[in-house]
């Protein structure tokens, strides 16, 4: 332990950390740690704004290429 740490922090970490899980066990994530931004799914990051554009464009109006 380094100075000014106490043993306090971490034991209260701990206890955080238990009842975070605990209370995923009775109702379930409902969060999720992580957001849709920080996943890596591959989705539409990987395509050109053009082309993200042009698939957004409703059928009534016409061909946007």
């Amino acid at each position: 332990m380094s100075e000014g740490e106490t043993p306090e922090v971490p034991r209260r970490a701990r206890r955080r950390a238990g009842d975070l899980a605990r209370a995923d066990r009775v109702f379930g994530q409902v969060l999720p740690s992580t957001t849709r931004d920080e996943w890596d799914d591959g989705s539409s990051m990987d395509r050109d704004g053009d082309d993200w554009l042009r698939s957004q464009v409703p059928p009534h109006h016409g061909d946007a290429g």
